[in-house]
């Protein structure tokens, strides 16, 4: 079981690692431009294999943010 959540544990890491090195409100902001990033990407097929793990990193980053 542990295995399957292994890279959900290395995106949560990433995450808090982006968050305890920047603070809050950069936090904030970075997310969303990630987000912004990704979504535009997965606009374009090809785009689309790395716009969506930008956009739930994104999600993740600002989720992080406001409630911690």
């Amino acid at each position: 079981m542990k295995i399957l959540l292994l890279p959900f544990r290395i995106i949560w890491w990433f995450v808090s690692l982006i968050f305890n090195l920047t603070g809050r409100l950069l936090g904030v902001a970075i997310g969303v431009v990630l987000m912004i990033i990704g979504l535009i990407l997965t606009a374009t097929v090809l785009g689309a294999v790395i716009g969506i793990p930008l956009l739930i990193v994104g999600v993740l980053l600002v989720i992080r943010a406001l409630f911690k």
